[in-house]
């Protein structure tokens, strides 16, 4: 079956839709004919990318909230179906990025990574799924993992943990569903590789009170933007996750072949009961994968 097919003429909620992939993810789920809705704390950027939508024909939704914040994401999802309608795709996209060595990561950007790649998942979970598991009809959730996690990099510990503990929560949320007998719910990861987005420009570093912590964290930043210059394009992006979804397939990879060789040489180490080695990052180049 067709992505249009699984899931045109139906809603979709996705945070972190004012930028990057998830206004990738928006963009192209209003061209399948979905009524979107898009959340995020930056209430410029998805009026703005509702007006744009709304101009192309499509019907959208903006709202502000924090998925931090665990009742703003109950309320959130309490008014989506009240309003708008029954979900039938979910999208925890909301993440941000940390640069620095562990050690010189200030606590309160540590909590904050924490509760938006990992906990603002968690509430959206807990605040939709109930809902749409009552539903009834065919639903989905998407969680948004990474490349990162399925890899590890040095001066990008907490955001590689998040994500590591996204793929595990979705994977283990998969196999709950299942085991509840909601055969109506489709449970999906997300693994980007390199896709545009301003999530590198808008990460946190370190205090700047120790220039080489300083200058470790901003040279992490410098090379994930030269990697970013070759990045997929994030509607490019959606349009392969939409389809994989389609498709039935439980890990949604955007570059394939790419993120697939990560997860093969993670499998390697983990076999191999190899330590983590240092290398040279691999530049990501579209026109290979």
């Amino acid at each position: 079956m067709s992505a249009r097919d699984t899931f045109a003429g139906g809603v979709a909620v996705i945070t972190g839709a004012g930028a990057g992939i998830g206004a990738g993810l928006a963009r192209h789920a209003s061209s399948l004919g979905m009524t979107v809705v898009l959340v995020d704390i930056d209430a410029g950027a998805v009026a703005g990318l509702r007006a744009e939508l709304e101009a192309a024909g499509g019907v959208a939704v903006d709202a502000v909230c924090d998925v931090r914040d665990p009742d703003a994401v109950q309320e959130l999802a309490d008014r989506v179906y009240r309003d708008v309608g029954p979900v039938r795709l979910l999208v925890n996209n909301a993440g941000v990025e940390q640069f620095g060595y562990l050690w010189d990561t200030p606590v309160a950007n540590w909590n904050r990574i924490m509760d938006i790649n990992v906990d603002g998942v968690f509430h959206g979970v807990r605040a939709f799924l109930p809902k749409m598991i009552d539903a009834g009809t065919p639903a989905w959730v998407w969680n948004m993992s990474s490349i990162g996690g399925v890899a590890v990099v040095p001066l990008q510990a907490p955001y590689i943990v998040t994500k590591h503990a996204v793929l595990a929560l979705t994977e283990c949320l998969h196999l709950e569903v299942r085991h509840a007998g909601h055969d109506h719910i489709h449970v999906q990861a997300v693994l980007p590789g390199a896709v545009v987005s301003n999530i590198f420009e808008s990460a946190r570093g370190v205090d700047d009170s120790d220039s080489e912590a300083v200058t470790a964290a901003e040279s992490q930043r410098a090379a994930m933007l030269d990697i970013k210059a070759a990045a997929m394009d994030p509607v490019a992006a959606a349009e392969v996750v939409f389809d994989q979804a389609a498709a039935g397939e439980f890990y949604l990879l955007t570059q394939p072949e790419y993120v697939s060789s990560a997860m093969t040489e993670r499998a390697r180490v983990l076999s191999t009961r190899q330590a983590p080695q240092l290398r040279t990052e691999r530049r990501f180049d579209p026109a290979k994968h």
